[in-house]
């Protein structure tokens, strides 16, 4: 046994075993680095680091949606986790520990139609604006788009979880309504588009 009175070792940050360009899915499986699930993966890590901006941002105005944010975070882990295992080659028990529920989407839905509920009706385009917190928002919805691009092929491909790209799909509604949200809370004017003159 260890040494009661020695300090624990933290493990090492690297590992060296990406240097030749390949990774490993949550099955074992070791692909190239440009694979289409390791797209998905990091475009997915690059939401939830966009969402973590915005919920900064968005709690120094002290908006209370920010423990929304913070689940829409935790979830995002667990899309990863169900991309990092992909179906062609996940045992039973990989899916059944990796498996993305619709609760997760419908929870999505309940947000956004009570947040719909209190904005003003949209008559134009809306440019990304109306503060930090929303154009972080507006930012985050639009790195939401970029994840969904990315995890729609490998669900056509039976690789991961129609209700993945469902959620992301939600999730870019979501934060679009929020955005208009936070602007509005903060009384910050939203910037439409307007047609330049020819």
């Amino acid at each position: 046994s260890p040494d009661r009175g020695a300090p624990e070792r933290a493990p090492k940050i690297y590992t060296k075993t990406g240097d030749s360009g390949f990774s490993s899915t949550f099955t074992g499986e070791r692909r190239p680095k440009g694979d289409p699930i390791f797209e998905a993966l990091g475009a997915t890590d690059e939401l939830s680091s966009a969402i973590g901006l915005a919920g900064e941002f968005s709690s120094e105005k002290g908006h209370t949606f920010v423990d929304q944010l913070h689940k829409v975070q935790c979830m995002l882990q667990d899309v990863g986790s169900n991309l990092a295992t992909p179906l062609s080659s996940a045992r039973e028990a990989h899916r059944k520990r990796t498996s993305f529920s619709e609760k997760p989407v419908l929870e999505l839905e309940q947000w956004i139609d009570s947040y719909s509920e209190q904005l003003p009706p949209l008559r134009a385009f809306i440019l990304p604006s109306g503060g930090r917190s929303s154009a972080a928002l507006h930012f985050s919805r639009a790195v939401c788009r970029r994840a969904e691009r990315c995890v729609v092929p490998l669900v056509q491909a039976g690789e991961a979880d129609p209700n993945v790209a469902k959620y992301l799909n939600r999730l870019s509604d979501y934060l679009f309504v929020l955005a208009r949200y936070a602007a509005m809370k903060e009384g910050k004017e939203e910037k439409i588009y307007i047609k330049p003159e020819p």
